[in-house]
């Protein structure tokens, strides 16, 4: 919505509800967006690099592996495979923000395992400053998202709510450009996401990231251990969706 941050959602057999809808056809998912738009809602449309089908292909051999990101540097492609595979552990019916997080979490902590264990000096390299801008436009990115959330939550008129919220993105535009004049040395990767920012944006970043370091804590009271805490996520996920979000937040230590 024009005011709010929530995703809007759409339900479906197996994966239950999801705050996002996924297109093979670009013209397709062009036409969906013009009538969410028609109705109110900011939309993003934007191209993914890979998807799970948490597991229900594998006796075709599994998801494919495609040539939107084969070509990937080392870190980025093992970094990409852990996520999604992540899905295939544990899975939430309905829960994007738990799953998403969760599937960050694996891939942040697996891929800087891989890289430590498998990758060599040069892969490591280069996986440090895609690393590191990732991390400072998700630092950008979420400052300004709690602005805007308490902007939208806040008791101003829609009006009032509509011109701070101009003025939050042009901030936060202007941001984006020093950062990539500067630390970036003018890297323009990310040209097209702040290009296109709006709500919807902001709400797919959220579900991808609020809980990873809710998740990353967790993995360190398991001992660092990959079967304890996947045992102990899959618990999780076969909770009641506040208890699971409760439960997580609390991180109890398996016995």
């Amino acid at each position: 919505p024009e005011l709010s941050l929530q995703l809007q959602t759409w339900c479906f057999p197996v994966v239950g509800c999801v705050g996002y809808r996924g297109y093979f056809d670009r013209a397709r998912a062009d036409a969906e967006a013009a009538e969410l738009r028609k109705q109110g809602l900011e939309v993003g449309v934007y191209g993914v690099p890979a998807y799970s089908t948490l597991g229900w292909l594998n006796w075709l051999g599994g998801d494919p592996l495609l040539n939107t990101f084969i070509r990937y540097p080392e870190g980025e492609l093992a970094r990409l495979i852990f996520h999604e595979l992540a899905h295939q552990v544990a899975y939430a019916k309905g829960d994007t923000l738990f799953n998403e997080s969760f599937a960050t979490s694996v891939e942040q902590i697996g891929g800087r395992m891989w890289l430590q264990q498998h990758a060599d000096a040069k892969a490591r390299e280069e996986y440090a400053r895609y690393d590191g801008r990732r991390r400072e436009f998700r630092a950008l990115t979420w400052r300004y998202r709690g602005r805007l959330e308490a902007l939208y939550r806040g008791p101003a008129s829609d009006a009032d709510k509509r011109d701070a919220k101009a003025k939050l993105m042009a901030e936060l535009r202007a941001d984006y450009e020093t950062l990539k004049a500067t630390s970036w040395g003018g890297y323009t990767g990310y040209d097209e996401w702040f290009k296109n920012a709006n709500n919807a944006s902001f709400g797919v970043l959220a579900a991808y990231s609020e809980l990873v370091p809710d998740f990353e804590r967790l993995f360190e009271r398991e001992g660092r251990d990959f079967a304890r805490f996947y045992a102990e996520v899959k618990r999780l996920a076969a909770l009641p969706k506040d208890e699971r979000h409760a439960t997580l937040k609390a991180n109890p230590v398996s016995e």
